[in-house]
């Protein structure tokens, strides 16, 4: 693959104005890269420039960034707008689904910018706290702009509005327009996938009025009630917790239901579930599965509920599977395109590095050209387009060298690079 194409590819992609436009095409070509850290000392010898070049591209533009992970993910779903295929090799009755799952990024220090202590269940963590909210169509993951989490100083300090993170994520889907993204389609084709931090009657009020539906995992405690029960008692009494609803209702059997192998490595999945209609207290009627794996130990039982009352366990067992593919999400950004490697002190810096990783994401998932259209690995691919840039690199070196006294041109122009090596605002 040419170099200089690649290169003009990217910024097709991305439309930037020609002020920022070789500073944002190297930066993001830096993330593309395989790199043992994506920091800016980094992409300043990357690209032979300075770091206060990308500082400055971090700290200044943050918008610029936002807005262009906003057009590439409408661009790539648009991709899939005219042909969608149903979820799971087409055993469930959606189509597309919003994942929403969040996830931290590692700070050193207290003293960074917007920086807090978490605790997501394993210890508490340093650092920020990002919402991802992606679409799944076609086997494709695509982010959107991620939801930060603004700590309650850092809203004192830049006059905001402190508010939740639930309340955060109900006011991005009551601004979701799902229609920019794949044009005309049908709100009951469209699944919201969840685990149960986000189990809140707001979030499930707002997807079902949105006409989606929703499939989240319920806490143990979460109040329902079975129909029977809901039509003879009162709307305020007679509620309980799931877990004690099906402790209750030992009559209701449980069911095998054999799961596909989602890996050529893996067989497939058997699990028993119990299933029972209810209400979810100040939703509404869902269907509520308690589902358990059969090869893991007994107390690891999981609630679900979905308010399509078509759908079968087998077709919501198979649809929460697809909750998964944003944990990878988490894995490739992180392992890969160096999500956690921003060591910038403001959080305007953290927000365009970010997106910018996002944006990344969304080019090597494109079809790259030049490269086969086998290749599907984030890894395979990033080795590839470093290694046509180191060979755009060795074909320079050729040329110098082919050329009247090219010994001795290369040999200054490596002095010179040793006396200066950030002089060069080019690559070679």
């Amino acid at each position: 693959m040419n170099y200089s194409r690649f290169f003009a590819w990217i910024d097709q992609k991305l439309k930037i104005n020609k002020r920022l436009k070789e500073v944002v095409v190297l930066y993001v070509l830096f993330l593309m890269t395989s790199c043992r850290k994506h920091s800016l000392e980094e992409a300043a010898i990357f690209s032979n420039s300075t770091k206060s070049r990308f500082s400055k591209l971090l700290a200044k533009h943050s918008e610029v960034a936002v807005i262009k992970l906003d057009e590439l993910s409408k661009r790539q779903a648009k991709q899939f707008g005219k042909n969608i295929r149903f979820l799971a090799d087409g055993s469930c009755p959606w189509k597309i689904a919003i994942i929403i799952d969040a996830t931290l990024q590692k700070r050193s220090s207290l003293h960074g910018d917007n920086v807090k202590r978490f605790n997501h269940g394993k210890g508490f963590v340093i650092g920020h706290q990002w919402t991802n909210i992606v679409l799944f169509i076609n086997d494709v993951l695509i982010p959107l702009p991620p939801v930060p989490f603004y700590t309650k100083a850092y809203c004192r300090k830049n006059k905001l509005e402190y508010k939740t993170e639930n309340k955060r994520v109900i006011e991005y889907l009551n601004n979701l327009d799902l229609a920019e993204y794949v044009g005309v389609h049908d709100p009951q084709e469209v699944v919201v996938l969840a685990d149960s931090g986000y189990d809140d009657k707001n979030i499930e009020k707002t997807v079902a009025r949105k006409g989606w539906n929703y499939l989240f995992a319920l806490k143990k405690k979460r109040s329902v009630k079975t129909e029977k029960e809901y039509a003879s008692t009162s709307k305020s009494k007679g509620w309980q917790q799931i877990q004690q609803l099906f402790k209750n209702h030992r009559r209701v059997k449980w069911v095998t239901v054999f799961l596909p192998k989602n890996s050529p490595n893996k067989k497939r999945t058997e699990f028993r579930i119990r299933q029972i209609t209810g209400f979810l207290r100040h939703v509404g009627k869902a269907q509520l599965i308690c589902s358990e794996n059969k090869k893991r130990p007994k107390g690891r039982r999981k609630y679900l509920a979905c308010n399509d009352m078509k759908a079968t366990p087998r077709h919501i067992l198979l649809a929460y599977r697809v909750r998964w593919e944003i944990e990878i999400f988490h894995k490739m950004v992180k392992m890969f395109l160096g999500f956690e490697d921003v060591a910038t002190k403001f959080f305007n810096s953290v927000v365009s590095h970010v997106h910018w990783v996002y944006c990344a994401y969304i080019l090597l998932n494109f079809q790259l050209p030049g490269i086969p259209e086998r290749v599907k690995s984030i890894a395979e691919k990033q080795r590839l387009v470093e290694e046509s840039i180191r060979k755009k690199k060795l074909s320079h070196i050729a040329q110098v060298l082919s050329q009247i006294n090219g010994p001795d041109k290369l040999k200054h122009d490596v002095q010179q690079a040793l006396r200066n090596p950030l002089a060069s605002q080019t690559l070679i």
